[in-house]
């Protein structure tokens, strides 16, 4: 099992109170529950973030490594960016 370490953290007025009704309605057995999982919602989203940026990253070199210059056909590039989304999002199911 892993570690656990107790850690104190102050909340808003209505954090706190939206943390203990998730616990009242039964949506966790604990606030420690609400917590650890509002955390690895915020690390998913870091992951997200730094994914999306590497992305970016890498199409800007391929751009730049290219060497095609002009006018950028936006509506186009949005189409192509689109349709590759929707496959890798059925491949995944």
């Amino acid at each position: 099992m892993a570690e656990i370490e107790r850690l104190s953290v102050a909340l808003p007025a209505p954090m706190a109170n939206s943390v203990r009704q998730a616990v009242a309605d039964g949506e966790y057995a604990s606030t420690s529950e609400v917590i650890r999982d509002a955390l690895r919602l915020w690390q998913s989203r870091r992951h997200l973030l730094e994914r999306d940026a590497d992305v970016l990253r890498s199409r800007w070199d391929e751009g730049k490594s290219s060497g095609r210059s002009g006018r950028l056909d936006v509506k186009r590039m949005l189409a192509e960016e689109r349709a590759t989304f929707k496959g890798a999002k059925r491949r995944r199911g």
